[in-house]
């Protein structure tokens, strides 16, 4: 479980904490999404979570240890691994595979057990025909599932995807997000979701939704999203699909509260035509 117990964090120089009073659980294999507009303090909790940062204040607990201690942060980012919204920050090697190999050396594995990993996560997300290759000669979508690739290959518990998203297309971010989950069904990993992309949030088992460092709305995503004026007022829009839902339920049609994404409203209505 990672424990985020009233935590504040403030950037140096900087008088406003950029997080104040946060508190958080998450449970092993939990999809969590946490959302805000830009500045709301959401990659900042990413650091949090597996000790990029410390905080100011409280404390961050994963799987018991505690991100102050600085013996302790080895083990917390192999259990808490982080994929950044720019893959090219965290690609290090000279090819695909020293990439992958990178983070399990650095533990000290046998080179057999790294071999193994390395081969098992390049599989994982499907770039095992990339493996010689330099990464600054792969595609945008190529190097985010790099970058995940190198995670994973640490084995951790928790995956931590900060905005991993947001600079790919449509269809390579759909591809990235369903290969996530797919990896979580099986390996059952705890996913936790930085994103603005409301689409994507909805997604979720749990949504947390920040606005200048505090946490404003939290709980399942159907009961968040019945909450518009409250999203409106911190920047935020439902997605197409949600309010196509309010529409047509103002117009008469008696569809449930609870769909979010476009495969839930196409079955809510299936079912509401069904029974004509």
């Amino acid at each position: 479980m990672i424990e985020v117990q009233d935590v504040t964090f403030a950037y140096p120089g900087n008088s406003v904490p950029a997080l104040a009073g946060i508190n958080l659980c998450v449970e092993p294999g939990e999809f969590l999404a946490i959302t805000g507009r830009n500045g709301s303090g959401k990659s900042t909790l990413a650091r949090l979570l597996n000790g990029l940062l410390r905080p100011k204040a409280g404390r961050v607990l994963v799987d018991g240890l505690d991100t102050a201690d600085e013996a302790s942060l080895v083990d917390i980012r192999r259990r808490a691994g982080i994929v950044f919204q720019d893959p090219d920050n965290q690609l290090v090697a000279a090819t695909v595979e020293d990439d992958v190999a990178f983070g399990p050396e650095n533990l000290g594995l046998p080179p057999a057990v790294i071999r193994q990993r390395v081969a098992a996560s390049l599989a994982m997300v499907e770039i095992e025909a990339l493996k010689d290759r330099p990464p600054h000669l792969l595609s945008g979508g190529q190097k985010q599932r790099l970058a995940l690739a190198g995670i994973l290959a640490m084995e951790p518990q928790y995956l931590i995807l900060d905005e991993a998203t947001a600079m790919l297309d449509p269809v390579a971010r759909e591809e990235i997000l369903g290969r996530v989950l797919e990896l979580r069904r099986a390996r059952g990993l705890a996913v936790i979701l930085i994103t603005h992309l409301m689409e994507e949030a909805v997604l979720a088992e749990r949504m947390l939704v920040l606005s200048a460092g505090r946490v404003v709305l939290a709980g399942p995503p159907p009961a968040v999203m019945l909450q518009g004026e409250r999203l409106a007022a911190v920047g935020l829009k439902v997605p197409v699909t949600v309010a196509l839902g309010h529409i047509l339920r103002r117009a008469g049609l008696q569809l449930p509260a609870g769909p979010v994404t476009a495969e839930e409203l196409a079955e809510a209505l299936w079912k509401l035509v069904s029974q004509k």
